[in-house]
């Protein structure tokens, strides 16, 4: 990810995904999350990605979409659906998702 999702058009929805990792470098979860990245860029609906983790562990994914349609298809996803499972088994300690609709955005890019 390289800067700030290009949202634009509200209203569009955000699933955020925060986490705190248990598993340790090199446990295949960077490579999946990279995947994931990819694989949810070629969705229908994508808008775009944030994310942030701190040395603590504790992480935070914000995924923007057009539609909760578009968030369920995501969801719904096999290879997506895996990484779910293998998420809970072996790299977060705990996790939590939400889902909002974004009703207006603003921001500075300078």
């Amino acid at each position: 990810m390289s800067g700030f999702a290009q949202t634009s058009g509200t209203p569009y929805y955000a699933a955020i995904f925060t986490s705190r990792r248990a598993g340790a470098p090199g446990d295949g979860y960077a490579e999946m999350a990279q995947r994931m990245e990819e694989l949810a860029a070629a969705q229908p609906g994508y808008l775009g990605i944030e994310h942030a983790r701190g040395d603590d562990g504790i992480g935070i994914t914000v995924s923007y979409w057009r539609s909760l349609e578009d968030i369920r298809a995501w969801k719904a996803v096999a290879e997506h659906r895996l990484a779910q499972r293998l998420g809970r088994e072996r790299w977060y300690a705990a996790y939590h998702v939400r889902v909002a609709r974004v009703e207006y955005d603003y921001g500075s890019d300078a």
